[in-house]
């Protein structure tokens, strides 16, 4: 296959030319607008690399598309693999929970390790369009951490994990009228159930926080995965991540944060919705903030998939420079995870590719390669 008459976003230009492709792979790059017989023009399109999202809830959303209604999880498994195909990612993280609580207000009972295992098998049988990875979402405030990470092993492709304290008064919440705000609109809770669940989450963090935490460093040192702190906000917080060999801080909420994990060699995620909402659902740092302060590396889709690619066009606007925008949501999310297959239009790698017109307005995908087969 040839994608000719392209605008390819190199690592360093923006270059008119053509993909040669074989198989998987890139085999050459050529320059120029010609349009060779049998290749697919595109009349001028810009041609990225394939989209990498390393954290995203999206899946729970085809799970339970209503408050106690339970989809089955391959239907489920595969919408999203291809909602998320349709809006040019074609490598994900699935960010699954480790870690449950029982017998209050907001229990929630184990599902990472079932749910990544049929993951695993749909990916395994290539039934999905696009490749998936486990990202284990390691709650410190919770009764059964430890447990459940140790249930995971080789196989189950756990390439990234997270540590998610979410004790109240700090980090995310550092505003407990924020939380209660979110508790109450999200989950219906009481004045009664809302102080409960502050006092049981401060419990736990108390008698177990500790030892979770450090053993959740340890397993994720046993997977191989890398490891992300999630809502640094102090220098010292940032201090302690880096000490547990953290390499990605996802979404610092303040500036202070950001700037000590940049300090300190750790990558910098924000999330899409931020940078296009203008700013934090949870009135945290806005991400355009950290961005024109040189202080974000990596965008995640968080909660709304196509707003990855939107944030990168919009950051290069901003930027005023269309691969180092591109390259936060492709080379430097791949070289963070050791993914050094994909991220980058080269000859060798992956034929991980996106087609995208109207870049400076709206972004669309004309269309979406994984691996060089089209799947989008």
């Amino acid at each position: 296959m040839i994608l000719a008459n392209a605008d390819l976003v190199l690592s360093d230009r923006v270059m008119r030319g053509a993909l040669h492709i074989e198989g998987e792979t890139i085999t050459a790059i050529t320059e120029g607008p010609a349009v060779p017989v049998g290749a697919v023009d595109c009349e001028g399109d810009l041609l990225i690399p394939g989209l990498i999202e390393l954290h995203t809830d999206n899946l729970e959303r085809h799970m339970q598309p209503r408050p106690g209604v339970d989809w089955p999880h391959d239907t489920a498994i595969l919408a999203h693999d291809g909602e998320l195909a349709s809006v040019g990612i074609t490598t994900v993280f699935d960010a699954l929970r480790v870690g449950s609580i029982y017998g209050t207000a907001k229990g929630y009972a184990p599902y990472a390790l079932a749910l990544a295992e049929e993951i695993n098998a749909l990916n395994a049988r290539q039934a999905t369009r696009i490749s998936h990875f486990i990202h284990l979402r390691a709650e410190i405030c919770s009764e059964t951490l430890v447990e459940e990470m140790e249930a995971f092993g080789d196989g189950h492709r756990v390439r990234l994990v997270s540590l998610m304290d979410h004790t109240p008064g700090q980090r995310q919440f550092r505003d407990l009228k924020k939380l209660e705000e979110y508790e109450k609109g999200k989950h219906g809770m009481s004045d009664a159930q809302f102080t409960a669940h502050v006092e049981m989450l401060t419990s736990l963090r108390n008698r177990i926080g500790d030892r979770h935490e450090t053993e959740a460093v340890r397993l994720a040192g046993e997977f191989g995965a890398t490891l992300a702190s999630h809502d640094d906000t102090t220098a010292a917080q940032v201090q302690t991540s880096a000490g547990h060999g953290v390499k990605l801080a996802e979404f610092p909420t303040t500036v202070e944060a950001a700037q000590a994990s940049r300090d300190a060699g750790i990558k910098i995620i924000m999330g899409a919705p931020n940078l296009i909402r203008g700013g934090s659902h949870s009135g945290n740092v806005a991400a355009k903030d950290l961005a024109q302060k040189g202080l974000l590396d990596i965008l995640s889709s968080d909660y709304v998939p196509s707003s990855l690619l939107m944030a990168s066009c919009r950051l290069a606007v901003m930027w005023d420079d269309l691969p180092r925008a591109i390259a936060t949501v492709t080379s430097t999310p791949a070289e963070a995870t050791g993914l050094t297959d994909r991220g980058r239009i080269a000859e060798g790698l992956r034929a991980d590719l996106v087609r995208v017109a109207d870049a400076r307005q709206t972004p669309r995908v004309r269309g979406v390669w994984c691996r060089g087969r089209c799947v989008g």
